[in-house]
C-alpha cells in the first residue's frame, strides 16, 4: 500500500488536480455544518475561477434545476442546462425491448447522459453539477465530461432524494 500512497501524493501535486484538492479543502473549512451543498458548489466553483457551469438533469427534477441555475445565475455564472431526455431517442432504438419499457406499447425517450456530456463539453463548461441522474447514468455522464462533475442532488425516489435515508429509517432499511 505505500506505493500507492505514494502515488497519490504524486498525483495530488499535479497542478490540475492540486487546484480542485485545494478549493474542496477552503470550502470545507469556511462552510463546515453552515453552507448547504448548493452553496459549496458556488463557493468552490468561485475559488476555482470557473464561469461557466453545467448542469445535468433528470427531468423529474426540472423544477429543483431551474431554481439551481437561478441561484448560480444570481452569483455571476454563466449557467448551462441540459435535461436527461435531450434527443428524443425511443429506448428500442438503442436495443432495449419494448417489454422493459416502462410504459411497452408507447415512445419512451431513454436518458441521454453521453448526449448531455458532449453538449456540455461543446459549450465549454468548466464545471459540470449532477441534479438526480439515475444509477449508471451518473456514472457515464461523469466518464464523458471534460469538466470536473460534482453532484448536488442523487436521485432516489423512494427516500425524496436523501439515498442516506435508507440507512437510517428501519422502514427502508427493509427494502435494502
Amino acid at each position: 500500500m505505500e506505493d500507492v500512497i505514494a502515488e497519490a501524493k504524486k498525483l495530488m501535486e499535479r497542478e490540475d488536480l492540486k487546484k480542485l484538492i485545494l478549493a474542496a479543502s477552503f470550502v470545507e473549512k469556511r462552510g463546515y455544518c453552515k453552507w448547504p451543498r448548493v452553496r459549496e458548489i458556488a463557493e468552490y466553483a468561485k475559488l476555482l475561477g470557473v464561469k461557466k457551469i453545467g448542469l445535468a438533469f433528470c427531468i423529474g427534477l426540472s423544477s429543483e434545476a431551474a431554481e439551481v441555475a437561478k441561484y448560480l445565475k444570481e452569483k455571476g455564472f454563466e449557467v448551462y442546462s441540459v435535461c436527461c431526455k435531450c434527443g428524443g431517442i425511443d429506448k428500442t432504438e438503442v436495443g432495449l425491448n419494448e417489454k422493459d419499457k416502462l410504459r411497452p406499447g408507447s415512445f419512451e425517450a431513454i436518458c441521454n447522459p453521453v448526449l448531455q456530456a458532449l453538449i456540455l463539453n461543446k459549450l465549454k463548461t468548466e464545471l459540470n453539477v449532477t441534479i438526480g441522474l439515475c444509477v449508471g447514468h451518473d456514472a457515464v455522464f461523469t466518464k464523458l465530461s471534460k469538466a470536473p462533475v460534482v453532484c448536488l442532488i442523487a436521485k432516489d425516489r423512494v427516500t425524496g432524494h436523501n439515498p442516506a435515508a435508507a440507512l437510517y429509517v428501519n422502514y427502508l432499511r427493509k427494502r435494502l
